[in-house]
Formats: structure tokens, sequence, C-alpha cells
């Protein structure tokens, strides 16, 4: 996505002309680091399919804090943020520097925790909402992809 403000407002071959790749996946890093070496397309395809088109953005704390605070009124950086656009296309941003520092706490390495982040919002992007359901589905998928 060249412009992350205005991709809700745009129809998705709109989107898929500013950088989705012919995948229906594409990665845009919107802060400083490396990207995992995670089978993000894989995932995105079992939890969502081919045809999904979507976009994650690594995104730092300022501006997940700042989706955060308009779209949950919370006035926090967020380590994962879901965005629906239709039924066949959406937005995941990721924060890295929150993974990173949230990943022991959830028992898991850096690398692990972010899979699981991206999971989870894979799996809101599918129609899922916290719970007993969307928890056995993230611990299947993760077993699924073990070696992540």
């Amino acid at each position: 996505m060249k412009n992350w403000r205005n991709s809700a407002k745009m129809s998705p071959k709109k989107r898929k002309a500013a950088g989705a790749k012919a995948s229906g996946f594409s990665i845009l890093k919107k802060t400083k680091g490396g990207v995992p070496d995670l089978p993000f397309k894989r995932l995105k395809e079992e939890i969502l399919g081919r045809s999904y088109e979507l976009s994650l953005v690594l995104a730092g704390d300022a501006l997940t804090r700042e989706l955060n605070g308009k779209h949950r009124g919370k006035d926090k950086p967020a380590d994962v943020l879901s965005f629906p656009y239709s039924s066949s296309s959406g937005e995941i941003f990721l924060n890295p520097r929150r993974a990173k520092k949230e990943a022991g706490s959830f028992g898991m390495n850096a690398r692990k925790f972010f899979a699981y982040l991206f999971i989870h919002g894979l799996l809101h992007l599918k129609g899922y909402d916290h719970g007993s359901r969307m928890e056995k589905a993230e611990a299947g998928i993760l077993k699924k992809f073990s070696r992540l």
C-alpha cells in the first residue's frame, strides 16, 4: 500500500495497483528492522485462501498508536491490528517492536510470537472473535506450521 491513510477508501483493484503483488499478498515496511523469515503467504492461503488480497504493514509504535486510537479508542501502541476492506481483501498492521517486547510474556521467542500475531490478525479477517474458538484455531495453525 502506498498510502495507508487512504487504503480503507480504495477498491481492491486500486489497492492491487498500489502495490499488492499478483500473489494477492504484499508487505510494506513502515519501520526499521528486518522482516522475519516466515511463511507469510502460506499462512495467508491456509487461513484466508489464495484469492484473498492481503497487505501486511510492518509499523512502529507511533502509527499503531494512531490507528489503535482512531479505530479502537485505545491510546497505546498495538502489536497487531486487522482491517477487513471486503470479503476478499484486508490489511494487517504488525508492530515488530511490540512483538519482540511481548514475546516472553507469552512463552514464545520473538519469531514465533510474530507468527502468532500474524495468525491472530488473519483469523480476525476471517471473522473470528477473541475466545476459545480463536485460541484453538491459533494453536492448531501454529502446530501445523511447527517450524515457526
